[in-house]
């Protein structure tokens, strides 16, 4: 018998518990007191299976995204409406929920190593490298390591693979949604960019109000459906088509003329 009951990619669960208890401690305020994190629709988050869910997401950091995700998925689980208060929810943790990751960003440090082992599956970017273009083929490898997640529990993904906003969706991800016939959670995320470094390590601003919404699971006909329609699916799904430009223009002028209200009024 196994001394320590381990994940498909041989993480010890005792150690992932630990960690992930750890981070929680010290990342909670991020979202509930230096700054605010607004929860939408995570009712929908008690509905779902155990295994075969993957969440699409658009992308703000490298890590504050995905660390508020843990928080909100753990908290729905354990009872809490649209909200995060009280941390006792993560004591006994989702075990079986990973997130999509550059393997690049993920050796670039001792604290991404140590996320990595949290549930991270890495993957080697296929159109980028050191900040580099490149073209290069998928590695089989990757592939049977999100099948592998997805098999074993829930699987966050950000499919622009970038932080910069209004990016295409990449291919792969309605690939992997085509193989796998996961249900296709759609998140959409605002706030992080304004609140936290591009790592989403640092906090470079206080009082932002950041805001997760959980949407209705997406209907895809998996053997019909083409790459294309998927992509184009997936890109309205997390509010990052074009079509949605003008308007997200318009509203971070907005904020940005509240803020100079609320500094010249001080």
């Amino acid at each position: 018998m196994k001394l320590f009951k381990k994940d498909p990619f041989g993480n010890a669960f005792i150690f992932k518990k630990f960690l992930i208890r750890i981070f929680a401690i010290i990342t909670h305020q991020r979202y509930q007191s230096f700054n605010k994190l607004d929860i939408e629709g995570s009712e929908i988050i008690r509905d779902l299976p155990e295994t075969g869910v993957l969440f699409v997401s658009n992308h703000q950091t490298y890590f504050a995204d995905v660390v508020a995700m843990i928080h909100v998925f753990n908290a729905a689980l354990k009872g809490r409406v649209d909200s995060i208060k009280n941390i006792g929810y993560l004591w006994q943790p989702k075990l079986n929920i990973y997130y999509v990751a550059a393997s690049e960003t993920m050796r670039s440090g001792i604290l991404p190593k140590i996320l990595s082992y949290v549930g991270g599956v890495t993957i080697d970017r296929t159109w980028r490298s050191e900040g580099k273009e490149v073209n290069r083929q998928v590695k089989m490898s990757d592939v049977s390591n999100i099948s592998k997640a997805l098999d074993n529990g829930w699987l966050i993904t950000f499919p622009q693979g970038t932080t910069t906003p209004f990016k295409p969706i990449r291919r792969g991800t309605a690939h992997i949604i085509k193989k796998n016939k996961p249900i296709v959670i759609p998140v959409v995320i605002d706030g992080f960019r304004r609140a936290y470094d591009k790592k989403g390590l640092q906090i470079k601003k206080r009082g932002v109000l950041q805001s997760i919404v959980i949407k209705e699971p997406l209907k895809i006909d998996y053997e019909n459906d083409s790459v294309e329609k998927i992509v184009e699916q997936l890109q309205y799904a997390i509010e990052q088509h074009p079509s949605f430009l003008k308007v997200t223009a318009v509203e971070e002028y907005v904020k940005e003329e509240e803020e100079l209200n609320k500094k010249r009024k001080w």
